[in-house]
């Protein structure tokens, strides 16, 4: 019962922190490996728990009107297809090297947020079009959350703010639609691949459906501020931990 339980508060506040900024992975991965997972398995049974989450968190910043952003659904249809394709060639390659990289690609995404006041603030100057910027971050953010994985949240983000000129909270809620499309094409190759605990993921789904919702209506209500400071502290842990 201990471990059920521990189970469900991980995914809750896994949930919480993953409708904000992203990177609740780094509460359930942990979770499901200290329960005794394999790593293959934890990955699938993480991947399948976080898109109900996710899921509910989208559902909430829509009827926000946080999803009216232009190429959005472009986005989502690029990431949808990479995102499988990126879970599908993970078996055949070594994700060694990304695991070298990407902290710090990260490293560099906390320094440039901590030290840019204004990161998200307000509505700023668009320099990719909408369309552009949908197709190339669909396929190739796509490709590495299937592919890897670690600070996809981050990276759509930091695109969002500085290319889109999007405000953080609409910005959050961009990357929490096309984060879900990815995650869902990455859930049927490991459901297909069997690599997934059913019961172990439902107890997992309902702290995840109640974590999201608390976490979005943070988000909703107190606005870029609050997500700033949660941003930096998911990509900073996030750092750390890679």
């Amino acid at each position: 019962m201990w471990v059920v339980f521990g189970l469900f508060a991980a995914g809750f506040a896994g949930g919480f922190v993953d409708a904000i900024a992203g990177g609740g992975g780094l509460i359930t991965v942990p979770a499901l490996l200290a329960a005794g997972f394999p790593p293959q398995v934890a990955l699938g049974t993480n991947k399948f728990q976080s898109c109900f989450g996710t899921a509910v968190a989208v559902w909430r910043y829509g009827k926000a009107g946080m999803l009216r952003t232009r190429g959005i659904w472009v986005g989502a249809g690029a990431a949808l297809s990479a995102g499988a394709g990126g879970a599908a060639v993970v078996g055949a390659m070594d994700p060694g090297v990304l695991k070298l990289v990407v902290p710090w690609l990260l490293a560099g995404v906390a320094v440039y947020t901590a030290l840019n006041r204004k990161f998200g603030m307000v509505e700023g100057r668009e320099r990719m079009s909408p369309g552009l910027f949908a197709l190339v971050f669909g396929l190739g953010i796509g490709f590495y959350d299937g592919f890897f994985g670690p600070g996809t949240g981050s990276f759509w983000t930091l695109g969002c703010v500085s290319l889109l000129g999007l405000e953080l909270t609409k910005a959050t809620g961009y990357t929490k639609m096309v984060n879900l499309t990815s995650n869902v094409a990455s859930v049927l190759v490991f459901v297909a691949a069997g690599r997934i605990v059913y019961e172990v993921a439902a107890v997992m789904v309902a702290g995840q459906l109640i974590g999201a919702r608390l976490g979005s209506g943070m988000v909703i209500r107190h606005g870029a501020p609050f997500v700033r400071v949660v941003f930096l502290m998911v990509v900073f842990t996030l750092v750390v931990k890679l």
